[in-house]
């Protein structure tokens, strides 16, 4: 094996490395956006059960599961703020 193909597989190997380095940081963003979507999901659907014994609901649909989704737990105080104050979300 000569030196040119000891280079190659280094570079290669840093190569991947770097691209592992550059690609890590988006798919942590990625998973803590998830992780919040269904933390918000499963926060809207627990107090809309909990809520019906009350009179108490938000509407699931794709702008609170967005919001909650985004901002996790200040956004569902924001959807609950808008719902007594306002009467919408």
């Amino acid at each position: 094996m000569g030196y040119k193909v000891l280079f190659s597989f280094l570079a290669g190997i840093v190569l991947v490395l770097l691209m592992g380095k550059l690609l890590a940081a988006p798919l942590k963003i990625a998973a803590k956006l998830a992780v919040n979507a269904l933390l918000g999901a499963a926060v809207l659907i627990a107090v809309n059960w909990l809520g019906s014994f009350v009179g108490f609901g938000i509407s699931f649909n794709i702008y609170t599961a967005f919001i909650v989704g985004m901002l996790g737990v200040p956004g569902f105080i924001l959807l609950i703020v808008l719902k007594l104050l306002f009467g919408i979300a």
